[in-house]
């Protein structure tokens, strides 16, 4: 066992987990570097490792810091991420090696990269949660990490389409609706306002799986660039409409006791 800053002991094998973790993080950074120092230059490897290098802090962080919400349904505290934590990890890395592309420029079989790089995180997308469920290993920390990886792929995805020109500067809407719609929330709960339950609904996974399959068409190298952003209105609609319907769902109907 091990004490973690909270004074609590975390249990061996997570924080065996943990520095497996950290060394797979440096090998993508220093794969990646090297990928570029050797497709493109030196300098364009500085650029791709700066907002990669943050978005891989950022992952290892937040799972860090949510490490005590690892417990199923039962409360039960679980000494090891399980194989599901594993995959939405995995999906985190290949976003934080997308996110690079934004300021950097590439073609070849580089200009590949951001597309494949997505598409897989996109295609791992449900299999965390379908793993999860069949083992019996459904976490807080899990969910936490599902959503927060689903966050940041609206991110980081329409900023490189944005950056390559592939996607109007408008598209990255998509990206602020999120944090636009919890940072309201906030602001709503500290004037003294009630808020909600955010009531179901069938339209926002079918929505967000077409924003995903959308953008992964859009980065790949010979998707025409006029179709897709005439197309783009027609996608990216549907989302905001939603994003502004839950809002006045949650906030025009009584919070539950």
């Amino acid at each position: 066992m091990s004490n973690d800053a909270a004074g609590r002991v975390l249990p061996r094998r997570l924080a065996v987990e943990g520095g497996l973790l950290a060394a797979g993080a440096l090998c993508l950074l220093v794969g990646g570097y090297w990928a570029f120092t050797t497709a493109a230059s030196v300098a364009d490897a500085v650029r791709w490792l700066a907002p990669t290098g943050v978005v891989t802090a950022w992952a290892g962080g937040y799972a860090w810091t949510h490490r005590h919400s690892l417990h199923g349904a039962d409360g039960v505290r679980l000494g090891s991420l399980g194989l599901a934590n594993w995959i939405t990890l995995a999906r985190a890395v290949l976003l934080a090696g997308v996110a690079g592309f934004a300021v950097v420029d590439a073609d070849g079989a580089l200009a590949w990269a951001p597309a494949v790089g997505y598409g897989a995180a996109v295609a791992l997308d449900g299999v965390d949660g379908a793993v999860a469920r069949s083992v019996g290993t459904e976490t807080r920390l899990g969910e936490r990490l599902d959503m927060a990886v689903d966050t940041t792929g609206f991110v980081v995805a329409p900023l490189v389409a944005v950056a390559w020109g592939l996607l109007p500067a408008w598209y990255l809407s998509l990206s602020a609706a999120r944090y636009c719609y919890r940072g309201g929330l906030a602001l709503w709960r500290r004037s003294g306002r009630t808020v909600g339950p955010l009531p179901p609904s069938r339209l926002r996974r079918p929505l967000a799986a077409l924003q995903m399959a959308f953008l992964t068409v859009a980065l790949l190298p010979p998707a025409p660039t006029p179709l897709v952003r005439a197309v783009a209105p027609v996608v990216l609609l549907p989302s905001l409409t939603v994003f502004a319907r839950d809002w006045l769902a949650v906030t025009m109907s009584p919070s539950e006791d």
